[in-house]
């Protein structure tokens, strides 16, 4: 089961133009483990190759640790909810910098 800071491959399937796409790495966000295993719904935001130089992206580099093989970016405007089925497999775990910087750019979008 995908849990909250973890980098999975994600089956996004065929998007509107400008949405992710086909299979790229996301971060997992939530939801937390308070709402119960049984969620068939993850929330993640998407990562691309990409570079745009948006506010709204973190980079991300590749480490073993986190499974990413080049520098990514993480699409914090592009958040989204989708069936757990759609999660592939596990990459690896968001460094404690990302984790942060990921939920600095979430919270002000969300305005929270």
């Amino acid at each position: 089961m995908a849990s909250i800071d973890e980098i999975w491959l994600v089956d996004f399937g065929d998007p509107f133009p400008g949405e992710p796409a086909d299979r790229r790495p996301a971060l997992v966000i939530g939801p937390p483990r308070s709402f119960g295993d049984g969620n068939p719904y993850a929330i993640l935001v998407p990562f691309s190759t990409t570079r745009r130089g948006l506010a709204l992206h973190v980079e991300v580099e590749p480490t073993e640790g986190s499974g990413l093989r080049e520098v990514s970016y993480a699409e914090c405007e592009k958040l989204r909810s989708v069936s757990r089925r759609r999660l592939i497999h596990r990459l690896g775990r968001a460094d404690p910098v990302t984790i942060a910087s990921v939920d600095y750019v979430v919270r002000r979008l969300l305005d929270h």
